[in-house]
């Protein structure tokens, strides 16, 4: 089979009958955590060939139908298995172009209006979703967040920091909907940096901005064509460079508070990566003030929001977001936007799944421990910067319990 007629365009797609096919998603653990095409089973790349070989009741006589993130990697994937004697084809654009087909609707005779009107019925379902459905998961624990860690004050402007995924959408929803609720005026600005999308990222974060009501301000960088050639830690200096930009803009429109969409299983896979990796016992913080920036303060209103509670949302409402907008791979599974090992961070997340299967209270107590720091059986720590000892006073120290 030729390679023009390996490809298939999510458009086709759309035309042929749903028992003749199998969608098959070939990203990692990583990259499905953020969501999969309608319909489609979960393979890793690196045992495609061999499922499917080994195991012919998966398809029941269809055509397998593969995508990763951007229609590369699964073109040789189908390739090989045609070879094999499996019908197989690679969906053009990967999930991305399934993505934007799946955003433009299956409605192309409807006018604009009948399309504006749709949109607006479709956003008015999401919203509704978050003040019942989703109001004590996710609202309440927002505004838990954002009363109990002081995270708001009369006055303030907020740049609201969008990345594009599930997270960052949702936690502007949740602003959308504390204003409608708040007793004390304060502002708030949808902030998306495009660091240097790819044509299809930036019309997916685009598309679900509009699609969700989020009136985002959009400024581009050119920070992707900064650290392409970095050979030493490129994702940990794209992080910074995003943040030092995201602060800048947020400086010049007047804002003094950005807030991030960092979650509750961000906090406990924090805490257990630092000891584990970095020798260190920090927690991601409610709050803090800017180091480099004066008068500013970065702000995690999710904070005791779980992720599976995100992700049910997402589902329920049909959402699809991206995953890493990063344009020099195809699945890009090195870091996540805060500068963050994938790898590391997956690692993480599945021990927590597994001691939770025998100590069900294992992610609070994570969380928990932080708040619950005794001193006075700390070896050492740091206060400012400023390195400290147990020996420090040791021999007049109180005695403490053995």
């Amino acid at each position: 089979m030729a390679d023009t007629q390996i490809e298939i365009t999510p458009q086709e797609l759309k035309m042929l009958p749903q028992d003749s096919y199998q969608l098959i998603d070939t990203r990692d653990d990583a990259s499905i955590a953020y969501g999969m095409a309608n319909g489609a089973i979960h393979i890793p790349q690196e045992a495609v060939v061999d499922r499917l070989t080994s195991e012919p009741e998966l398809l029941k006589g269809r055509t397998a139908i593969l995508y990763c993130a951007r229609g590369i990697l699964s073109m040789e994937l189908a390739s090989e298995l045609n070879r094999r004697g499996i019908p197989s084809r690679s969906l053009t654009g990967g999930y991305n172009g399934w993505l934007l087909a799946h955003l433009a609707g299956d409605t192309p005779d409807e006018s604009e209006e009948e399309k504006e009107e749709a949109r607006l019925a479709r956003q008015k379902r999401i919203e509704d979703s978050i003040r019942r459905k989703f109001h004590v998961p996710l609202f309440s624990r927002f505004a838990k967040a954002v009363r109990d860690y002081e995270l708001i004050q009369e006055n303030d402007k907020i740049a609201v920091c969008i990345s594009g995924g599930k997270d960052s959408m949702l936690m502007a929803k949740l602003f959308q909907e504390l204003k409608r609720h708040n007793k004390f005026p304060f502002e708030v600005v949808y902030l998306v940096m495009d660091p240097g999308y790819n044509a299809a990222n930036r019309k997916i974060i685009e598309e679900n901005a509009r699609m969700l009501g989020i009136p985002a301000t959009i400024f581009e960088t050119q920070i992707f064509d900064a650290v392409y050639n970095i050979d030493k830690s490129p994702c940990y200096l794209c992080a910074r460079m995003r943040r030092g930009y995201l602060y800048r803009r947020a400086m010049d429109l007047g804002c003094n508070k950005i807030a991030l969409g960092h979650h509750y299983d961000d906090v406990i896979e924090t805490n257990l990566m630092g000891m584990l990796y970095g020798a260190q016992i920090q927690t991601m913080m409610p709050k803090l003030h800017s180091i480099h920036f004066d008068g500013m303060e970065v702000i995690r209103p999710m904070y005791l929001i779980r992720e599976a509670d995100i992700i049910h949302w997402r589902d329920y409402n049909d959402l699809h977001f991206i995953q890493c907008a990063c344009r020099f791979t195809d699945t890009c599974t090195t870091c996540r936007p805060d500068g963050t090992s994938v790898s590391k961070r997956m690692e993480v997340k599945k021990m927590i799944a597994e001691m939770k299967k025998t100590n069900p209270y294992v992610e609070g107590n994570i969380f928990r421990s932080m708040e619950n720091v005794n001193l006075d059986t700390v070896i050492g720590y740091k206060q400012h910067g400023v390195r400290h000892s147990f020996l420090e006073g040791y021999d007049t120290a109180a005695p403490v319990s053995d």
